[in-house]
């Protein structure tokens, strides 16, 4: 009798046990029951609508102010091109501009009609490419598009050279009848200037890197037969990605 005994308060011990935890288990149900519901019902919150902020309000009422200095050498096609310099950045930027002959700057200045704020810098980069040599058809692409760049370099940044040996990359850079000039150009899609022992560079920022590797290997003196190999496939691989 006292092993049932036994075993009977082991029964009811169990009995118990189990009984909790089913009862703890129906507690629990209604509780997530209720949290899924409510979260179910409950409205997304609404998007804040901010209303589009003036040229004039950004920058507080005070107009922006650039300067481009120009270079002696450029004087003469500067006057030639003005009227297509100063046509899209009036009309199409709504700046004002001018020539100031004292200091030899071109000076732009933003003005009630701006609306972007970047077409202040989209200017300043359009002169500043007419200034360094390119015509005025390829700068126009700064004001028109807005992931074109550019870039300068000098020859001596990549090789340390002097006398004939710097002549001689520049030759390698520009080919005969600046064959080589022009191949990078229509492979990377990039415009080239080259003045001197400067090389300046506009086009985007992954062409740039292409021809910018292309450069400097002529520069370092491997010949172009291999340059154009390695570019061409560089450029058909950037293709295929876009």
């Amino acid at each position: 009798m006292a092993t049932q005994t036994v075993d009977g308060m082991e029964q009811n011990a169990g009995d118990t046990e189990f009984k909790v935890v089913k009862s703890r288990k129906r507690k629990l149900k209604p509780e997530t029951d209720v949290t899924e519901s409510s979260m179910d019902t409950a409205a997304p919150p609404k998007k804040p609508h901010f209303p589009p902020i003036s040229g004039d309000k950004l920058t507080g009422g005070k107009s922006e102010f650039r300067k481009i200095p120009i270079p002696s050498h450029r004087y003469t096609p500067l006057k030639e091109n003005w009227m297509k310099i100063f046509t899209p950045i009036v009309e199409k930027l709504h700046l004002q501009i001018r020539f100031n002959l004292k200091t030899r700057n071109v000076e732009i200045k933003t003005c009630k009609d701006t609306k972007d704020i970047g077409s202040l810098q989209k200017a300043a980069d359009f002169v500043r490419a007419f200034t360094l040599g390119f015509e005025v058809d390829d700068g126009l692409a700064l004001v028109r598009l807005d992931d074109l760049f550019l870039e300068s370099f000098d020859v001596t940044d990549v090789k340390p050279l002097k006398g004939d040996h710097l002549s001689r990359a520049i030759g390698r850079i520009a080919g005969k009848n600046g064959k080589t000039k022009f191949t990078i150009e229509n492979v990377t899609k990039t415009r080239i200037v080259l003045a001197d022992s400067k090389i300046h560079i506009l086009g985007s920022f992954s062409n740039i890197k292409i021809a910018r590797t292309a450069i400097c290997n002529l520069i370092l003196g491997s010949p172009p037969s291999k340059v154009y190999g390695n570019m061409r496939s560089v450029a058909s691989r950037s293709a295929e990605r876009f």
